[in-house]
């Protein structure tokens, strides 16, 4: 019985060292982590802002998709990555910084950590600009992910 009781307590420990490690990761390991997000890691990293978006935050991420980034034309595409400033322009057009959760989000201008707002509207479904929101309330360590179609521009 004691050994039992033993074996279950070492199970639920490993299981809640587990989950915690899960909600420790940052929204940069959290999108890798993902595996639809390559692209957006790979631009994070030519950004220069992996040390940013691992900082404490909090941050709300809207977060273009490989398949959103594949809409951009492969040497427009490729140009982009290559600019640095233009990337990084791009890229803080994507987050806030605040956490908040899809229960929070109502429509109007939002300011992004690039300086600029975009517009959120709410009537067909969550949209960002022109993206559509299509998954919420990807909790990292630092803030959250929303999942979005098309890459924005400022």
């Amino acid at each position: 019985m004691l050994r039992t009781l033993k074996t279950v307590a070492l199970a639920a420990s490993l299981s809640l060292a587990s989950t915690m490690a899960l909600a420790a990761k940052d929204i940069v390991d959290t999108a890798a982590g993902a595996g639809s997000f390559n692209t957006l890691v790979t631009a994070i990293k030519a950004a220069g802002l992996v040390d940013t978006l691992k900082g404490k935050g909090p941050f709300t991420v809207f977060a273009p998709t490989d398949e959103a980034f594949a809409k951009i034309p492969k040497a427009d595409l490729d140009a982009l990555l290559k600019d640095k400033a233009k990337l990084t322009a791009v890229l803080t057009y994507h987050v806030v910084p605040a956490k908040v959760m899809a229960k929070d989000v109502k429509a109007g201008d939002v300011k992004t950590v690039n300086g600029k707002s975009f517009k959120i509207t709410t009537d067909k479904g969550v949209m960002v600009d022109k993206a559509k929101v299509t998954k919420t309330d990807i909790v990292a360590s630092n803030g959250v992910i929303h999942v979005i179609d098309t890459v924005i521009l400022p």
